[in-house]
């Protein structure tokens, strides 16, 4: 086993945690309250820097417009003292144009201008957050669509599309990117204005050079191959960045390798490929998109974060220099071989000694356990939290 390959994957591995992955969250059919889950943005920070003292891997936390800005602007001071204060920085800024009662039919593709200007307006504002937080990454995904053939012109949503997201990407300056997200289905089921990877990518090639595509790896079909889908991507230079989760049907939100870590662990092949054959490191955001009911909020970002570090030092791994001549020659079985051999090494003795040589430690997830901040964040937000379930009781 390389070390020290492993050490320098490690060292070059950043995964961006969501705020909303430490609030209550549910499902369409209701959600199941956590007494230590976070209730506001300043909570949201404390236990993101949580994940990031253990892994030592999350510097950054994507954040929701409406939900952590309640202030919207204005709230701006704040969200940046909180970083200061919690040690990890402000990162995506995701505008919602999915949750108001105007986007009962769509958001920039509403045949309503007067809703498209809404939510254009909300996503400009967006743009002046990140922009003065130093955020680099404007994360769109957008609910729209409609659900019964004929309803809705999918041509005019589409060129209203475009015509918004020219005008946001216009905006944008310095190193700042809109990352334009896409997904097959739900909450719209006939149609969806942004449906898969080529949609995105016409799109965001439409909006400007700023653009870029960004894959949830539960946005797809079952057995949809997102391997290739990352390799174009990265051939034309279009991708930007990923949502880590894992998914039994679609867009399961499940922890990340949770329901097939090979399927990651290719994913992460074809880019460590890619920078091997190019030369170039690509320029991708990891990002998680995970909001759990039933696990722990705080321990399954660290059980996700701990998957991906040891999925990424796998791929590692995977000796290319034997492994492209062998792709040539079609050695079918040894080309294989390379992929697997690399997948069953059992890199976590190397990961624990890349922990302990950045005074991290050995078990992010035991250590978390013996802090005791789980009880106090228990003891302090169980009011709160639980309230609302006694009285609806």
């Amino acid at each position: 086993m390389n070390t020290e390959k492993i050490f320098l994957a490690l060292d070059s591995l950043h995964v961006e945690l969501p705020s909303w992955g430490f609030a209550n969250t549910g499902t369409r059919f209701g959600k199941f309250q956590q007494a230590g889950a976070a209730t506001n943005t300043e909570e949201k920070f404390a236990d993101a820097g949580q994940v990031h003292a253990f892994t030592g891997a999350c510097p950054t936390v994507a954040l929701h417009v409406l939900w952590d800005f309640p202030n919207g602007v204005d709230s701006i001071p704040e969200v940046n003292a909180l970083g200061n204060k919690y040690g990890v920085r402000p990162g995506s800024i995701n505008p919602n144009v999915f949750q108001d009662q105007i986007y009962k039919h769509g958001s920039l593709g509403n045949p309503d201008a007067a809703v498209r200007d809404a939510a254009k307006a909300h996503i400009l504002d967006s743009v002046r957050i990140m922009t003065e937080l130093g955020s680099r990454d404007l994360s769109l995904w957008f609910a729209d669509g409609s659900n019964y053939p004929g309803t809705q012109n999918i041509r005019h949503r589409r060129a209203w599309f475009e015509q918004a997201l020219k005008e946001v990407h216009s905006k944008m300056s310095g190193n700042q990117r809109m990352l334009v997200e896409y997904k097959p289905f739900e909450p719209a089921f006939y149609h969806t204005d942004i449906a898969d990877w080529g949609m995105a990518l016409l799109m965001a090639r439409a909006s400007g050079e700023r653009a870029k595509v960004l894959v949830d790896t539960g946005h797809h079909y079952q057995a949809q191959n997102i391997e290739q889908i990352v390799a174009w991507l990265l051939s034309e230079d279009m991708l930007g960045g990923f949502h880590f989760n894992d998914r039994r049907y679609a867009d399961d939100d499940l922890t990340m390798g949770s329901i097939d870590p090979y399927q990651v662990f290719r994913i992460f092949h074809e880019i460590m490929l890619f920078e091997f054959e190019t030369g170039k490191r690509g320029d991708i955001a990891y990002m998680i998109d995970q909001s759990h009911n039933l696990k722990g909020k705080i321990e399954a970002m660290i059980q996700t974060v701990e998957t991906a570090q040891e999925l990424y030092a796998k791929a590692a791994l995977v000796d290319h220099k034997k492994l492209l001549p062998l792709q040539t020659s079609c050695e079918l079985v040894d080309a294989e071989g390379c992929l697997k051999d690399a997948f069953s090494t059992d890199v976590r003795p190397a990961i624990r000694e890349w922990r302990k040589s950045k005074g991290l430690a050995e078990n992010p997830m035991a250590a978390f356990r013996e802090s005791g901040y789980l009880q106090r964040a228990e003891r302090e937000r169980g009011e709160k939290n639980m309230g609302a379930v006694a009285s609806y009781a």
